[in-house]
């Protein structure tokens, strides 16, 4: 069975939310899931993953979120070869600021550059709407198992 590994970063939980609902999405759909906060993942373990789902917040002025920025760290540290990996991104941000979604671009630009290859599109949430996250976030993941059983 294909485990697919829903990493997410964020500030206020909101990203935390978005990863359960993704990971129910997968969940009875012929993958195993495991939902883990970036603090939690060790980049070398990164290369042995098969699909990877990261979902981060965007704080401040564009920033990452206290619990993406030290694996962000380590990644371009150690650069490992992601030659393999398949990944999906979903992004939380707020358009009224200039950098709307700069985290998940930050850590897209990052796997793509070490030789990851992305699978869909990246989701992009905007707390200015009138959508929830998670419901953006049900929508992306059908997407994506449609993608990934193509």
């Amino acid at each position: 069975m294909t485990v697919v590994h829903v990493l997410f970063g964020t500030e206020s939980g909101n990203a935390e939310m978005v990863a359960d609902d993704i990971a129910a999405a997968f969940d009875g759909q012929g993958f195993e899931t495991v939902t883990a906060e970036l603090t939690d993942v060790a980049v070398s373990d990164l290369a042995a993953m098969e699909i990877a789902v990261f979902v981060s917040s965007t704080y401040g002025e564009g920033g990452l979120p206290e619990t993406a920025a030290p694996f962000y760290d380590a990644l371009m540290a150690e650069r490992p070869d992601l030659t393999g990996v398949r990944f999906a991104a979903f992004g939380l941000g707020d358009s009224v600021y200039e950098t709307f979604n700069n985290a998940i671009d930050t850590l897209r630009g990052a796997l793509l550059e070490l030789g990851a290859e992305q699978i869909g599109t990246t989701a992009r949430h905007d707390a200015a709407s009138t959508t929830p996250a998670t419901d953006l976030a049900g929508t992306w993941a059908g997407d994506l198992l449609t993608l990934m059983a193509a």
